[in-house]
């Protein structure tokens, strides 16, 4: 899983060079829409589902009060009505895509989605056809700076939450949390008072595949083809992250 921490990194190092904030906004906006539609409550303490997309909002620095004309403008007659759809394709070289996005038209991001795989090099998929290549797990994000407990009783407290596994770095741990488990390790981390940075259900892939500079930067092209289309909430993909990669990445 260590690959993937790297490219929650990259995510974070590329939303900050390239100015992206206007974008993670509005992904931040359709989850919240999405979260209250599918619950009919507007309300974070009955909706765990609202109240994640709100800490995710805040891990953005959303302002609170786009935060709660969001909420409001989702729980009216005028909400717009987004709806989750998935796809699976292959990139050049073999790299498997899953692409998660949050749309008002079908049509429109089917037809975007299939150009982008087709102009780069790659074929959209069948639903269903790449799911076996992927797990789909919990991750948290804690800030190491919010807690004030000892590393070592956090990892304990987390391990005995039931915590697949915990990765660390100097500024947050990382941890992984079974799909079925995510509600219920949310509830502990806060009756733990840790407070996370951002909570996600993600796609991790079980196996990685490495490829050399010049062939894995096409594919880290793709990838932010992906990333800049409005309707792509989440982008993930099996490439190795290998060291080399990273450290040309960084000159970027």
């Amino acid at each position: 899983m260590a690959g993937h921490s790297k490219w929650a990194n990259i995510k974070h190092r590329k939303g900050a060079q390239d100015k992206k904030r206007a974008k993670q906004f509005t992904r931040a906006i359709k989850e919240i829409s999405v979260a209250v539609k599918e619950s009919g409550s507007p309300d974070p303490e009955t909706n765990p589902t609202l109240r994640n997309a709100i800490a995710n909002a805040k891990g953005v620095n959303m302002p609170k009060d786009t935060i709660q004309r969001a909420i409001k403008k989702a729980s009216g007659e005028d909400a717009d009505n987004y709806e989750l759809v998935t796809f699976e394709g292959y990139g050049p070289e073999g790299i498997a895509f899953f692409v998660e996005c949050t749309t008002d038209n079908t049509n429109r991001t089917v037809a975007s989605v299939r150009s982008i795989f087709s102009k780069n090099g790659g074929s959209l998929g069948t639903n269903g056809s790449l799911e076996f290549l992927f797990d789909r797990l919990g991750v948290f994000y804690l800030k190491k700076e919010k807690i004030e407990l000892p590393k070592e009783e956090v990892e304990l407290h987390l391990i005995e939450g039931g915590a697949i596994e915990i990765e660390q770095d100097e500024h947050q741990f990382i941890v992984y949390t079974a799909f079925e488990d995510f509600g219920n390790r949310q509830s502990k981390l806060e009756e733990l008072k840790l407070e996370t940075a951002t909570a996600e259900v993600q796609r991790i892939p079980k196996n990685t595949i490495e490829l050399d500079l010049q062939k894995a930067k096409k594919i880290i092209d793709l990838i932010e083809k992906f990333e800049d289309d409005d309707d792509v909430q989440n982008l993930y993909h099996n490439l190795e992250l290998t060291d080399e990669l990273m450290q040309e990445l960084a000159k970027d």
